[in-house]
């Protein structure tokens, strides 16, 4: 078994649960409620500006020319492209650039990408890639399994399944993987351990990041919900 395959075992119940969310499913079949799928975009627009940071510490402490390139390209991948893509879903749904750019993080985004900034600061770059891999094998993950399934008859929702679902998607997913799999043949026990913590940890946040947008999440102040918009 892979190291991968090993950190993918170690969360498989969270994992499964991610498959099982109604958020997931609902966007299979075509059920998901539009105002849903809205704070969704709203809330990982600005986690993915958190993520470019993530690439870019990646690309800063990555132990040679060839991944540092690599997790540049990402980087600029996520910060142009799919960034673009989230700001052309929220025309859509009328929401406009301003607004998403005044947007404030839910405590679940703003949780996820505290940590995954400060493991990527702070720990050491094994730690740093098995943080990263839940989100873009998670998301491969479930684009790929949804995609087998009928084409739900909302397009914006059938949309979200092909990008997810696409080879240009799992690519990186793929390399990924294999980074992490390098990175841990190099790694002693304790390392391999702070490594299983932070996907983990990942992990757990996105099975969250379904349930923040699903449940309508707000910030609590007193007796009253602020939900930042």
């Amino acid at each position: 078994m892979s190291a991968s395959e090993a950190l993918r075992r170690s969360a498989a119940g969270i994992w499964d649960a991610q498959h099982r969310h109604p958020f997931v499913t609902g966007i299979g079949d075509g059920t998901l409620e539009l105002a849903r799928f809205s704070t969704w975009i709203r809330q990982d627009y600005l986690f993915l500006i958190e993520y470019g940071r993530l690439l870019a510490l990646g690309a800063a402490r990555a132990p040679d020319l060839e991944t540092m390139a690599r997790f540049a390209d990402l980087t600029q991948a996520i910060l142009r492209e799919e960034m673009s893509l989230h700001r052309s879903y929220a025309a859509e749904l009328g929401i406009s650039p301003g607004e998403l750019e005044a947007e404030t993080m839910l405590p679940t985004t703003q949780g996820y990408t505290d940590f995954l900034v400060r493991t990527a600061a702070h720990g050491d770059f094994a730690e740093l890639v098995a943080a990263l891999l839940p989100c873009m094998w998670g998301y491969c993950e479930v684009g790929e399994r949804l995609a087998q399934r009928e084409r739900p008859g909302e397009e914006r929702l059938a949309r979200w399944i092909d990008m997810y679902s696409s080879t240009e998607f799992a690519e990186p997913a793929g390399w990924c993987r294999a980074l992490t799999d390098r990175v841990a043949e190099e790694a002693g026990p304790a390392t391999l351990g702070r490594m299983e913590r932070a996907f983990v940890t990942s992990s757990r946040y996105e099975l969250a990041f379904w349930e923040m947008a699903w449940s309508g999440e707000q910030w609590y102040e007193g007796e009253h919900a602020f939900d930042g918009g």
